[in-house]
């Protein structure tokens, strides 16, 4: 589906469930940014505030693998089946930049 805005930008319609769970784990992960705010104002110990932004990657990281395993399984297999070969492309180029 393309946007009438831009030609080159693609939408795609999520479930209710699928939309829920993703934007619940961006509020859980907003909620852990803005601890970790809250500890350098509060002048938390360094190695504390460290241990929490590495809770934070590790939730962005778990945000991504679901949010790659939903792409995989709806867009990247229905363009396979029509025969659009380029979300194969499309896929390649994202893995490439999420494994740096």
């Amino acid at each position: 589906m393309t946007s009438a805005h831009c030609d080159h930008c693609k939408l795609k319609h999520r479930e209710d469930e699928e939309k829920k769970n993703l934007l619940n784990r961006l509020k859980r992960i907003e909620g852990q940014v803005r601890g970790v705010q809250g500890m350098v104002e509060g002048d938390a110990y360094c190695p504390d505030i460290l241990v929490q932004v590495q809770a934070v990657r590790a939730a962005l990281s778990a945000f991504n693998r679901e949010l790659l395993a939903n792409h995989i399984n709806t867009c990247v297999a229905e363009g396979i089946r029509t025969g659009d070969t380029q979300v194969i492309g499309e896929l390649t180029q994202v893995l490439h930049k999420l494994l740096k």
